[in-house]
């Protein structure tokens, strides 16, 4: 809160006039993200609707990296609770609309939204800059011949791929959902 007082240039007890503590602040930064993110609408494209809302949430988490643990962790405050329930309903809706029995939209749900935001929390990791020298010891085991698929695997990482790793993964799921027989999982 003395840090936030500093960066708006006043008092930290003065922000207690208008929060109620510092998880009031996160509710409120949790609830501007997810309202962000594009709700899937009703018709009759249902994949082409989350495809689009699993998109879009990996989008929004991708912008504020901060907000994954947000997402992740109860919310407190009603209006937060509400977005996160709002996403989730409009996910099962979709899936319950598109003929999905209640168990096959259970798993849908969870498949779609833990790719979505695990995914990008997986990116971001690897996104972080590691010390120099912690890079060139793991560069020389990696090229010491002795990890060959993985040596493979990372000059994986500088090809030009048709799709990013994250629609391979939506297309996986989705290819699992359109198999599904009605009325069983």
């Amino acid at each position: 809160m003395r840090r936030l007082g500093q960066a708006l240039g006043v008092v930290a007890m003065s922000l207690y006039k208008h929060v109620k503590n510092k998880d009031d602040i996160l509710d409120g930064l949790l609830e501007r993200v997810l309202a962000e993110v594009e709700l899937p609408r009703p018709g009759p494209d249902w994949e082409a609707e989350l495809r689009r809302t699993a998109l879009s949430m990996h989008d929004a988490l991708a912008r504020h990296p901060w907000a994954c643990t947000l997402v992740m962790a109860p919310a407190s405050s009603p209006n937060a609770l509400e977005a996160r329930i709002r996403y989730i309903e409009a996910l099962l809706r979709t899936l319950r609309e598109a003929g999905f029995t209640p168990a096959q939209a259970y798993y849908g749900y969870h498949a779609l939204d833990s790719h979505a935001v695990g995914f990008t929390m997986w990116e971001l990791g690897h996104a972080v800059v590691p010390d120099n020298a912690v890079v060139e010891q793991l560069t020389r085991q990696i090229e010491s011949g002795a990890y060959p698929y993985l040596l493979e695997h990372a000059r994986e990482h500088d090809a030009d791929h048709p799709q990013s790793s994250f629609e391979f993964g939506l297309d996986l799921i989705f290819d699992r959902l359109r198999s599904l027989p009605e009325g069983r999982t």
